[in-house]
């Protein structure tokens, strides 16, 4: 068995091994709006749920050359963002959304994105996508040690496409075909589906 030491590794290397284990990480396409109007639309893979009720959400945003990304800037700002859910024929647009532009350049007209309002935040979401999660910021934690901002975001509406909602209250993984992040340059699609009852 191999055993490494992050701090043995040069910081890139020690990023990537561990975006090739923790896997796969589900994607966070964040729209946001800066306080001076302009729409932004990013993916970001440090993304998962962390509580049920209230159902809060978490992003983890890092910044580019030591400025905080336009992402972070702008739910700083708004305290608002919608997470757009990634389905497989959506990965294409998504991979164009993760250049980095200017500030103040709109990511939907970059990639060819049609957007749709929002109902309870300003941010719009990304109107071809088949789930959002529009989303108001409760904490902002800075992770010590590392450029990255962890952004709590507690769920005020759910979106869904029709025909994904299941009479039983969940959605079929299925007929969302959300992709996923592994490492490199390397995602995953949703593969076999199987139930498994917890003991007890």
């Amino acid at each position: 068995m191999i055993t490494l030491r992050p701090q043995d590794l040069p910081p890139p290397d020690a990023y990537r091994l561990l975006t090739s284990l923790v896997v796969p990480r589900p994607i966070a396409w964040v729209s946001s709006i800066g306080s001076d109007g302009s729409f932004n639309l990013a993916p970001f893979s440090f993304f998962n749920a962390v509580a049920g009720s209230p159902p809060t959400v978490m992003v983890s945003i890092g910044s580019r050359k030591g400025v905080p990304k336009d992402s972070l800037r702008n739910i700083r700002e708004t305290g608002e963002f919608v997470v757009n859910i990634v389905s497989e024929e959506m990965l294409v647009a998504m991979n164009l959304t993760s250049k980095e532009y200017d500030y103040g350049v709109d990511e939907f007209k970059a990639s060819g994105l049609e957007s749709e309002p929002s109902v309870e935040v300003y941010p719009p979401r990304v109107k071809d996508a088949a789930a959002a999660l529009e989303c108001r910021a409760t904490q902002f934690i800075p992770v010590e040690g590392s450029a990255y901002t962890l952004v709590l975001g507690q769920v005020l509406r759910y979106h869904m496409r029709d025909g994904l909602l299941r009479p039983n209250g969940l959605v079929d993984g299925q007929l969302l075909r959300p992709v996923s992040r592994l490492g490199g340059a390397e995602y995953a699609a949703l593969g076999e589906v199987f139930e498994l009852a917890r003991p007890g």
